[in-house]
């Protein structure tokens, strides 16, 4: 994905001018609880709310709002994305989707998924 694209993205998730993603966006965004967030980026719960803990949240993030932006890109639209992010199996993962990936460390797969999807390449 280029980078100008990837930051246009992944500004629909920062509060502001904030510097940081934000957890509260990107859990609207995916219609999940802070608390299922958390789980799903591999953070504890309480990680947050420490503002000293934005930069390692913000990294924890990084993935998730990669995968949507391209998603969002492909599908037309944020809201398929999401839908797509949490409902949509991908071929090859014995009917696992996005976000059962994402939380067990898989971000890499699915990016590598969308990008054979995109290259014409369907599994």
């Amino acid at each position: 994905m280029s980078g100008p694209l990837l930051e246009v993205g992944a500004a629909r998730y920062v509060d502001g001018n904030a510097p940081f993603l934000s957890v509260r966006r990107l859990s609207e965004r995916l219609g999940v609880t802070q608390a299922e967030l958390a789980r799903l980026i591999g953070v504890s719960r309480n990680t947050l709310g420490a503002k000293s803990a934005a930069r390692k949240l913000d990294q924890a993030m990084s993935p998730v709002v990669r995968i949507l932006a391209m998603a969002a890109e492909m599908a037309g639209g944020d809201d398929r994305a999401a839908v797509w992010f949490k409902h949509q199996p991908i071929p090859g993962w014995a009917g696992k989707t996005a976000f059962d990936l994402v939380g067990e460390d898989k971000a890499d797969k699915v990016l590598a998924y969308l990008e054979s999807v995109r290259a014409g390449v369907y599994a």
